[in-house]
């Protein structure tokens, strides 16, 4: 039970501060007044999985989900606000943005009204989140594909790189003493692509030590 309460606050610690890391581009767009230089929808899909954690743990009464999720969908929502705000295609990224919300509707009302409340609800809910989840970790390997034929790591962020492994090792291991693979399984992957981001600072790094910061990638 201790080890479960360490796991716990090792999962909200790692977390936010993997969500945290938003705030550089924030400050970014703000010393810019602009998002030129900042992606769009990694703050919305992570939105969007933040929600979707969010219900699954108000179902299964886990604290730890409520809370982590609560902040990140807090987080990035802040983030989608300021971004609309410096924006200059907002036309394009209101539309994105309504196509999320229509979908985070349809599947609301799936999930809370056409499916029956317990297990079944619960296991339709997890799988939809877990795969949604590996999706997420998974979209960077065609950067990962591109960092090799460059041979420059530049693009990659090793603070963001660390806190991804320590949040999908920590949630790994909360998942698996739980014994829910809906939170073990799609957190196993974040750790294969953390562990292949570090080969890749191991081996190209030293190619640009001149190199003082690293930029920032979402996951």
């Amino acid at each position: 039970m201790e080890f479960l309460q360490f796991l716990s606050w090792a999962c909200i610690v790692f977390t936010i501060g993997m969500f945290s890391t938003g705030l550089t581009d924030l400050k970014k767009m703000r010393a810019t007044q602009s998002a030129d230089n900042v992606q769009f929808l990694p703050f919305l899909t992570t939105c969007l999985n933040n929600l979707g954690w969010l219900y699954y743990g108000m179902l299964k009464k886990d604290g730890t989900l409520v809370l982590v999720n609560a902040i990140g969908a807090a987080l990035q929502i802040l983030y989608i606000m300021a971004y609309c705000h410096y924006t200059k295609t907002r036309r394009r990224i209101s539309a994105q943005t309504m196509v999320a919300g229509a979908v985070l509707c349809v599947a609301w009302v799936y999930f809370s009204m056409f499916l029956s409340q317990g297990e079944s609800q619960l296991a339709q809910l997890g799988l939809t989140c877990s795969v949604f989840t590996v999706s997420m970790y998974l979209s960077p390997l065609t950067d990962l594909v591109e960092i090799v034929r460059s041979g420059s790591v530049e693009r990659l962020s090793f603070p963001l790189t660390v806190a991804t492994f320590l949040t999908s090792t920590s949630w790994t291991l909360y998942g698996l003493q739980l014994q829910d693979y809906y939170i073990m399984v799609p957190n196993t992957p974040g750790i294969i692509t953390s562990l292949i981001r570090f080969f890749l600072f191991w081996r190209f790094a030293s190619v640009h030590q001149d190199t003082s910061t690293y930029k920032l990638i979402e996951i």
